[in-house]
């Protein structure tokens, strides 16, 4: 890929599509593979870009820009969310569906990486118009989608209800059920026991098999969660079943720290659907300030670039679990890195949910449905797996965990390449 100035690197670890490229060229640099992967697996073979009109409540028409990006079908169909956010790119898309495709194979799934998204506040969309859109938007990518091609499933401020709809319009095209078409569903259309927490618990069985490398004891442990989502949320409850306590939780309002431990089951039943829970309470820090606190354990569950190198040298976690898509740039990793903090990348940690809604996919194909000890037993054992060999071949090889975790997960998505003759 060519060597950058350092001005040209630093805005390049902030950028997540250049930024997943340069880990990409090396990871496959250190399988063996020649710049000819590289070109293949550096962009997304397919990014649609769709208008999508909809009917608003006051009468108007508004249309709306919606992607859907397929970085790689050579191992199967591509699988991966839909989100639907204000500030969304068409760039971080096509990251988004390099990282699904990580993902997957990491998860030793038969699945590319797929994802896509529209560019709305939802926030300030009423039901209705949320429908429509949700809609709309099936019907702009009909074509390139379904159950043997690409499966949809929630993201960003997605979830089961609009899943349900995108099912029933794709069944309307269709005219025939579809539920394998997409993912995240609710049980009474095929969804999955465990689908809506599965994120969450795939995180928190990487902090459990990472406490045991870092030597820390979970039950006891300070532990802050940057992000109070559904996937935040989730992580800051199973984190405090497990014994460990919250100090620290944010929203996009702000954050609350308390050294001596949050009341996490108080916050829980206070929080929006959004996530929202910072408003109610006087005194509240920002979510960098948040980062910078004391603690054993932290878990970013937000957004994208908030560990930078201006940051990384205040961090004063130990173990840094990255929840969110992208939270820590290159540069941040390294410094952090040479200090002895332990990352598990967001590729390894967040590969729960593509996990579960592969386990969905299948229960649907096959009519016959998992119990929730099923479905959580076979989570551990893929997410142990996972971690174990990319932990190993990260100490076998003297690198961090990220380029660990890129090397696992393309491996297979490149052998398949080769053998179908597209390199």
């Amino acid at each position: 890929m060519g060597k950058f100035d350092e001005a040209g690197k630093e805005k390049e670890t902030l950028n997540l599509l250049t930024s997943t490229q340069t880990i990409i060229h090396d990871a496959i640099i250190e399988l063996g593979f020649n710049q000819d992967m590289y070109h293949l697996l550096k962009e997304p073979l397919k990014t649609l870009q769709v208008r999508i009109p909809v009917r608003m409540d006051d009468g108007s028409t508004k249309i709306f820009t919606g992607y859907r990006a397929q970085h790689n079908d050579a191992l199967g169909p591509t699988m991966g969310g839909v989100r639907f956010h204000h500030q969304l790119k068409e760039d971080d898309i096509k990251a988004l569906s390099m990282w699904m495709s990580l993902k997957c194979g990491i998860a030793d799934l038969p699945f590319g990486g797929g994802k896509g998204g529209v560019i709305c506040n939802p926030r300030t969309m009423s039901f209705g118009e949320l429908e429509r859109l949700s809609r709309g938007y099936v019907r702009a990518i009909s074509q390139i989608v379904g159950p043997t091609k690409d499966i949809p499933a929630p993201d960003m401020y997605t979830n089961s209800q609009i899943m349900s709809w995108m099912m029933d319009e794709y069944s309307r095209l269709r005219q025939f059920d579809s539920p394998g078409f997409i993912t995240g569903k609710p049980l009474v259309l095929g969804g999955s026991e465990g689908r809506e927490k599965a994120g969450a618990k795939g995180v928190t069985i990487c902090i459990e098999e990472a406490v045991k490398r870092s030597g820390i004891r979970l039950k006891g442990a300070r532990v802050i969660v940057q992000g109070f989502g559904n996937a935040g949320s989730f992580i800051a409850k199973l984190m405090h079943e497990a014994g460990a306590y919250i100090v620290g939780i944010s929203d996009v309002y702000g954050a609350l720290y308390d050294p001596d431990g949050l009341n996490i089951e108080y916050l829980l039943s206070r929080r929006d659907s959004f996530g929202t829970v910072t408003t109610l309470f006087e005194g509240a820090i920002s979510n960098q300030e948040l980062l910078e606190q004391d603690c054993d354990i932290l878990v970013p569950a937000a957004t994208s670039n908030q560990i930078t190198v201006e940051n990384a040298g205040n961090i004063k976690a130990k173990l840094i679990v990255e929840a969110a898509n992208g939270p820590t740039s290159l540069e941040a990793t390294k410094v952090l890195t040479e200090r002895g903090v332990l990352i598990v990348p967001d590729v390894l940690a967040g590969a729960g949910g593509v996990t579960v809604s592969y386990f969905e996919w299948v229960q649907n194909k096959q009519g016959y449905y998992w119990s929730p000890e099923e479905i959580t037993e076979k989570l551990r054992n893929r997410i142990v797996k996972s971690f174990n060999e990319i932990y190993d071949l990260a100490q076998n090889r003297q690198i961090n965990m990220r380029l660990a975790a890129y090397i696992v997960g393309i491996r297979k998505m490149a052998e398949a390449s080769i053998y179908r003759g597209w390199i």
